[in-house]
């Protein structure tokens, strides 16, 4: 059975232009791997029980996660990431079910994308556990460790699933350039969302940008007894305190 690693469909808030009439642009560059891309595809790789097959997006690099252990990648060429995770959700789930055996489906649990990996699930009518730190086969199930407050707590689910891997740190050993140049000569399959069946969304057309209200902090400093004094005095003002 294979293993799917999701990657590269993450966008990250620091790269969006604000022009000067408000409007939100994003660079139609190649997206640079997600934050917990590197986690996530470790988790994989140690799942993976036979193929490990990586799934991306027009904006993918797929040399990326074929220099980290996946055998072959596929590519919704036409489908980029964009503001609602429903619709990218929709195309990776389209592009799962185009991979034989697909059984795992192992993705980053990115912040800024909070909704993709429960909507990749609910396309797909599988469990997923969400903030995983790590995996493990154990016979039909999977056994995901992730951190729940001041806890850490282990849940297991029945295969198949989904699980959405955050990750705890960078990464700490990327490949070389000689793994990264030997990943090019790897198969990518292009597939398109007319292959795939899926519908063309309409995107989101934001029309404005500004940033949200806000009120003016005041700074209590000096001596400490003096600073607790003023301070009450300002709950009172503000009606805070009685």
């Amino acid at each position: 059975m294979t293993t799917v690693v999701v990657f590269n469909v993450a966008r990250e808030p620091a790269a969006a232009q604000v022009l000067a009439d408000g409007r939100l642009v994003w660079p139609a560059r190649k997206l640079p791997a997600g934050e917990d891309d590197h986690a996530a595809l470790a988790v994989a790789v140690g799942l993976a029980a036979s193929d490990l097959v990586g799934i991306t997006l027009g904006q993918g690099d797929p040399g990326w996660a074929a220099a980290r252990g996946t055998s072959e990648v596929v590519r919704v060429a036409d489908v980029t990431v964009g503001d609602d995770d429903g619709a990218t959700a929709a195309a990776l789930a389209a592009a799962v079910a185009e991979v034989d055996g697909a059984e795992l489906v192992v993705i980053g649990d990115s912040e800024h994308h909070p909704g993709l990996a429960p909507a990749l699930a609910g396309y797909l009518g599988w469990p997923v556990v969400l903030a995983a730190t790590s995996a493990v086969r154990i016979g039909s199930d999977v056994e995901a460790t992730r951190r729940a407050g001041r806890v850490e707590e282990t849940v297991s689910v029945p295969i198949p699933a989904v699980i959405a891997v955050a990750a705890a740190t960078e990464e700490s050993s990327p490949p070389g350039m000689k793994a990264m140049l030997a990943a090019r000569r790897l198969p990518v399959r292009d597939v398109t969302a007319a292959d795939l069946g899926i519908a063309a969304v309409p995107a989101f057309e934001p029309t404005l940008t500004s940033l949200p209200s806000s009120t003016t902090a005041r700074l209590i400093g000096g001596d400490p007894l003096q600073a607790a004094t003023e301070l009450v005095k300002a709950l009172r003002a503000e009606g805070v305190l009685e």
